[in-house]
C-alpha cells in the first residue's frame, strides 16, 4: 500500500560531489552537497582521491540533510542512489552506504541512472515553474556526456543523439587548462566570454552525422590555435582572454543548438529542455530562451542547484522508480558506464 506522503533520501557520489537530499512527494526537504577542492591541484578529478574523500562525506551529508529536513531517519520510506554511470570508485562508496542503510531501517532501495536523474531533475516543485509535457527533448550536458534526449514519460527515455567522444564540459575544461585557468575551467571561460567578443575568432565546428557530436577536434583546433598565436606573442592569450573565452564559447553553443534544432524538427516536438552541469552557463541558458522565442518552443531551464550533481535529482528519479515499484536487491553493484 502506498502512503499518501512519500519520504525518499537521495545519495549521489558518482564522481567528486557527496550529496545527499531529503524528498517529501516531489518537494526538496534538504539537499546537501560537499564538494572536493584536492582535486584543484591536478587539474582534473583523481579517481582514488575522490572515492577516499566521498568515505569521510558520506555520513556527515546524510545526517546533515536528515537534519535540515526536520525529520527523524525513522520517517524515511525508501532510498534512492546513484548506480551509474561515473567514477567506480566513487559508486562503490554510495551504493555501500544506501545498501547498509537500507537493511538497517529495513526499507526498499530504488536504483537511479545518473544521467535520468539529470532529467528529472524538471519535476521537482518549484513554485511558478511549470515542469516539461510529454514527450519533451533534453539537452544533456555535462563534463562526461552530451546528449539528446528523447522524454516519453518518466521512466521512458531514449537517446537519439550523443558524442562520439568528448563531452561538451569536457572541452570546455581542457580548454580552460590550455588558456591556463585554474580547474574547473568551464565556468571560468563563461565568465571571460561574457566580457568578450564572440565572433572576435573562428574554432572548427565537427560535421558529424544525425544528431550526434564531436569534441575532440574542437579541443584540437584550440590547442593549435594557441600555438599559432603565441609563437610571435607570449602575450597573447592575457591579452585576449575574453575574445577568446566568447568566441570558444559561442563555437560550442553553436554546435550544441545546430543538433537540438534537428532533432526538434525531426520529432516535431516544441517541449525543449536543458540539463546537466554545463546547462548552468549562461551562453547555453541564453540561447535556449533565444530558440524558443523564435521557434515558438516551451523552454525549461533547471534551477543552478539541480543542474550540477545532486541528491535532489536521484530523489526524484527514485520516487518513479518507488511508484513503480522497481525496488533494487542487495546483491545490485555500480555499473561505471551505465546507459540510459
Amino acid at each position: 500500500m502506498i502512503k499518501n506522503d512519500i519520504i525518499i533520501l537521495g545519495i549521489e557520489s558518482s564522481c567528486d560531489d557527496t550529496s545527499a537530499a531529503i524528498l517529501k512527494n516531489e518537494a526538496i526537504l534538504s539537499n546537501e552537497i560537499a564538494g572536493q577542492k584536492v582535486h584543484e591541484a591536478y587539474g582534473g578529478v583523481v579517481p582514488e582521491l575522490a572515492s577516499r574523500a566521498h568515505q569521510q562525506n558520506i555520513l556527515p551529508v546524510v545526517d546533515t540533510a536528515i537534519k535540515n529536513a526536520k525529520i527523524n531517519i525513522s520517517d524515511i520510506d525508501a532510498i534512492a542512489f546513484t548506480r551509474g554511470p561515473g567514477l567506480l570508485g566513487s559508486l562503490i562508496v554510495g551504493t555501500s552506504f544506501a545498501k547498509s542503510l537500507a537493511l538497517g531501517l529495513n526499507i526498499p532501495m530504488m536504483e537511479v541512472n545518473h544521467m535520468h536523474g539529470h532529467v528529472l531533475a524538471h519535476f521537482i516543485d518549484d513554485e511558478g515553474k511549470d515542469k516539461p509535457r510529454f514527450p519533451f527533448i533534453c539537452l544533456t550536458v555535462s563534463g562526461g556526456h552530451t546528449q539528446i534526449v528523447l522524454v516519453n514519460d518518466y521512466l521512458d527515455m531514449e537517446v537519439v543523439g550523443t558524442t562520439k567522444d568528448d563531452a561538451a564540459g569536457e572541452a570546455f575544461d581542457k580548454s580552460g587548462k590550455l588558456l591556463g585557468l585554474p580547474y574547473p575551467g568551464g565556468p571560468l571561460i563563461d565568465k571571460h566570454a561574457k566580457l568578450g567578443n564572440p565572433k572576435a575568432f573562428q574554432f572548427t565546428a565537427p560535421n558529424m552525422p544525425d544528431f550526434d557530436y564531436s569534441f575532440s577536434g574542437l579541443k584540437t583546433n584550440v590547442l593549435q590555435f594557441l600555438q599559432r598565436n603565441t609563437k610571435n606573442d607570449k602575450d597573447f592569450v592575457q591579452n585576449n582572454i575574453d575574445d577568446i573565452c566568447a568566441s570558444l564559447q559561442a563555437t560550442i553553443v553553436e554546435i550544441l543548438f545546430d543538433k537540438l534544432i534537428q532533432a526538434t524538427r525531426h520529432f516535431n516536438i516544441n517541449e525543449v529542455a536543458i540539463a546537466g552541469g554545463v546547462s548552468a552557463n549562461s551562453g547555453i541558458r541564453k540561447r535556449l530562451q533565444q530558440e524558443g522565442e523564435k521557434r515558438g518552443w516551451k523552454t525549461h531551464i533547471p534551477k543552478f542547484e539541480y543542474c550540477t550533481d545532486n541528491a535532489a535529482m536521484i530523489a526524484i528519479t527514485g520516487r518513479y522508480h518507488y511508484l513503480n515499484k522497481n525496488f533494487a536487491q542487495q546483491d545490485i553493484s555500480p555499473s561505471a558506464r551505465l546507459k540510459i
